[in-house]
């Protein structure tokens, strides 16, 4: 997974708010845990996903920290009954960097939707030590590029490979010796000079 881009904010705030974040009037929610229960305007929404007979159903800031509070019960209820849990980002406008969070989600979520529940999880626990947007970006970062290392089994700096296309045996060779960086590069360019150059990907959004 590539590390988080720094414009990865601006980029996808439009497209975000159009259609991944529900955003609250604002004003609408001065106390937002004062009500005992919400009126539901629209019933046909509440619905769990195709194919599943119950659902849990959130609408979530991720910098609340009652929302914090709820997450691992969410989660365990949702693993112990094994249904799904649908979540939706609702950044309140009375907190200084829920809706950062809940872009970079968002765009953690375009790699993966585990990926991207990975980091909902991450910023709850983690909550009382952001506090404010800068720390926010670091935050989604470091996720970013421990998620990358952790999932291949870094364990220290620089871990170097020179990767291939190849189909067959191993497509890499970690470089342990800097002084043969440019043997390894010539030797994986004459293993895989007849090989055919892979089609181009591009990553596809939600």
């Amino acid at each position: 997974m590539p590390s988080f881009p720094r414009n990865a904010f601006r980029f996808l705030a439009a497209l975000t708010i159009a259609s991944s974040i529900v955003l609250p009037a604002m004003g609408q929610f001065s106390n937002p845990s004062a009500a005992p229960g919400t009126p539901v305007r629209n019933a046909k929404a509440l619905r769990p996903p195709v194919g599943a007979r119950v659902a849990i159903y959130e609408f979530e800031d991720l910098e609340c920290p009652d929302c914090a509070r709820a997450n691992p019960l969410l989660k365990e209820a949702a693993a112990k009954y094994n249904i799904p849990w649908v979540r939706h980002d609702f950044p309140l406008p009375f907190h200084t960097w829920s809706f950062d969070a809940a872009v970079a989600a968002r765009w953690f979520d375009t790699k993966s939707k585990k990926l991207g529940d990975d980091f909902r999880d991450a910023v709850f626990a983690s909550q009382a030590s952001i506090t404010s947007q800068d720390q926010l970006r670091a935050f989604a970062q470091k996720f970013a590029e421990d998620d990358l290392g952790q999932s291949i089994g870094i364990q220290h700096t620089p871990t170097i490979w020179i990767v291939t296309n190849k189909t067959g045996g191993t497509p890499f060779v970690e470089v342990v010796d800097r002084t043969r960086l440019y043997e390894l590069i010539d030797q994986a360019l004459a293993e895989t000079k007849a090989a055919p150059a892979p089609a181009a990907h591009h990553a596809s959004g939600k």
